[in-house]
């Protein structure tokens, strides 16, 4: 009791500081705060409340960010060595944005749609009567929409609001795509052909991240999540040649979990190239460059 008192009296002589113009003092107290970790959040979201200067708001709203990302950091690190499931890598990264987003809906939700999906499929289908089905869930019976690849709105990167609001772009339909076939055991990867987030079918009788690929001899064929397209090797060809680029092997290999994440971190950075908002550019990319190790 007397640990929890010393505690209180220590917190509130600490947030009389918060808007010392001294910022060798700030520095010193915002480190102290955050050492509290993210159980401080409530008293200090109180505090906004009760203050009016905007500059000491403006601080405050910083703390709060920097407990959440510190969270969300340790958080990452776990997920990276002990989970590296492509759904929870998501769901980690949407956090970033909404710290205080309910998982389990989205969860309950996904789980609906795999069950309405898995009713439909059966053993005798091929290849691309399975990706039809899929597709006619997904975009026809769920209404999901795609949307162009900008850097305008992180939304549409973002696992819980292209599940919310049933839109994304090509990485944010593309993971949902890939967590409902993974779901499915149905053999969808992504690829790192340039300047797209491709998603290939991959032949079901041989593992695709163990085979020596000498090109494409393992993908049937290729799918645009925007919107379903399925595209032959003929259009990819065709989209090479339009890039004037040699389609090396390597484009056609699939990307893991990890990889994945990584790529969705590293473009949802791109959403906050301003000056305003460039500590989060920095802090996504950091987080990135974690999965490199």
């Amino acid at each position: 009791m007397l640990k929890l008192l010393n505690q209180d009296k220590e917190i509130s002589a600490l947030f009389r500081l918060i808007d010392d113009p001294d910022e060798y003092v700030y520095g010193t107290v915002s480190e102290k705060i955050l050492s509290f970790g993210k159980d401080i959040i409530p008293q200090l979201e109180q505090l906004w409340e009760k203050i009016v200067d905007e500059q000491t708001q403006e601080r405050i709203e910083m703390l709060i960010h920097r407990v959440h990302f510190r969270d969300l950091t340790q958080e990452f690190n776990k997920w990276k060595d002990d989970d590296g499931s492509l759904i929870n890598g998501a769901l980690i990264v949407a956090r970033y944005n909404y710290p205080d987003m309910q998982s389990v809906t989205l969860l309950q939700e996904i789980e609906k749609i795999r069950r309405n999906t898995w009713l439909e499929l059966n053993s005798y289908l091929t290849s691309i009567e399975k990706i039809n089905v899929v597709n006619s869930i997904l975009y026809n019976y769920y209404k999901l929409k795609g949307s162009e690849l900008s850097y305008d709105n992180p939304d549409l990167f973002l696992l819980n609001k292209v599940i919310e609001s049933k839109k994304g772009n090509a990485i944010g339909n593309g993971i949902f795509y890939l967590i409902l076939c993974e779901l499915l055991d149905i053999p969808v990867k992504a690829i790192q052909i340039p300047r797209q987030f491709i998603l290939a079918y991959f032949d079901s009788t041989s593992d695709p991240y163990t085979f020596k690929s000498q090109g494409t001899e393992h993908i049937k064929f290729f799918i645009d999540a925007v919107n379903g397209q399925m595209y032959s090797h003929k259009d990819i060809e065709n989209y090479f040649n339009k890039l004037s680029v040699h389609p090396a092997v390597s484009y056609f290999k699939p990307m893991n979990n990890k990889k994945i994440v990584q790529y969705l971190l590293e473009e949802l950075a791109k959403c906050f190239d301003n000056e305003r908002n460039h500590y989060k550019m920095e802090e996504l990319l950091s987080l990135s460059a974690l999965l490199d190790h």
